[in-house]
């Protein structure tokens, strides 16, 4: 089975396209895998390092086509803040629990998930319901989101640490068993 071992950042690249991927947003983030394009090319995503692929990258196959990555459209909520200032402190409720996050027009993404649509319309937000592709920020250790650093690894496993005096633990709310950076985490979704 022909090997992709290379990715190309979205849109840095011009040549037409061999196939096309349409990827969720947890399948976006893998070393390797076994992919079939929307016309039917199969190969083997097989890189060095897991990497958060963007919709627009593509994915260089060992004869040089390539293979450009879709963001599939996934189940989401869009929160709406009052003003500016409310949705920066909505922001930080959904960064504080290290959640991966769309910064779109008036508005944040996340996937959707029950307990914290119950928060946020708690703490004054209008949620909407939608279906969109989920292409989260990358964090602070991203760079162009291509690096495999630290964050990412980061942004989609359970973890206990102290914020401000109080203990509790974070969610990646909706994710399975994935391999990141080469082996796999589980996760579990207490409430």
């Amino acid at each position: 089975m022909i090997r992709a071992t290379q990715v190309r950042p979205h849109y840095r690249w011009n040549e037409a396209a061999a196939d096309t991927v349409v990827l969720g947003f947890d399948d976006r983030h893998r070393r390797r895998m076994t992919m079939t394009g929307t016309r039917g090319l199969e190969f083997l995503l097989d890189l060095q390092q897991a990497v958060a692929l963007r919709s627009g990258d593509a994915l260089v196959l060992e004869d040089g086509r390539l293979v450009e990555v879709v963001a599939a459209a996934e189940q989401l909520l869009e929160i709406r803040g009052t003003d500016p200032s409310h949705l920066v402190r909505l922001a930080w409720h959904l960064g504080n629990r290290h959640l991966p996050t769309q910064i779109v027009g008036k508005g944040l993404r996340i996937r959707h998930d029950h307990v914290i649509e119950a928060m946020v319309k708690g703490l004054g937000a209008r949620v909407i319901e939608i279906e969109a592709p989920f292409d989260p920020e990358g964090g602070a250790y991203a760079g162009d989101g291509h690096d495999g650093g630290h964050d990412a690894a980061h942004a989609h496993h359970d973890h206990g640490h102290d914020h401000a005096g109080h203990d509790h633990k974070h969610h990646a709310y909706g994710h399975h068993n994935h391999d990141h950076h080469g082996h796999s985490h589980a996760h579990d979704h207490e409430h």
